[in-house]
């Protein structure tokens, strides 16, 4: 037996924030999926737990190329997350911690394709 995902749009009158950045739902902390409309076109959709970005996430342009997508955990990026320039070219990856409390290296491009930024965090082991 499957279960559905509970969908909402975020744009309800039913649909809240509270102090601490969760998303509300008719006053309770919402656990499902959050979507986003512009002109009738589906712009971004969004997992949360208890009011907290948790799973999936993905943005798209107004034009329908996708912006931009990855992991939240407990409101943190988690993993790889990616970002588009609408012309389709990867613009930036982000890599975090699975837990998404420690940022470990990230990679930008120009619209061209071109490699314009590069950092990775520094190895804090001891030397042995």
């Amino acid at each position: 037996m499957t279960s559905r995902v509970r969908r909402i749009d975020v744009d309800d009158p039913d649909v809240d924030g509270d102090y601490s950045h969760r998303l509300l739902y008719r006053g309770e902390p919402f656990t499902g999926e959050a979507e986003e409309y512009l002109a009738g076109r589906r712009v971004s959709v969004t997992s949360y737990t208890e009011g907290l970005k948790d799973g999936p996430y993905r943005h798209w342009y107004p034009s329908g190329a996708l912006q931009a997508e990855g992991v939240m955990r407990s409101g943190f990026l988690a993993g790889e997350a990616r970002r588009w320039h609408e012309n389709g070219v990867l613009a930036r990856r982000l890599l975090h911690s699975e837990d998404g409390r420690i940022a470990l290296a990230g990679c930008e491009w120009d619209e061209s394709g071109a490699p314009t930024r590069t950092w990775e965090r520094p190895d804090t082991k001891e030397n042995e």
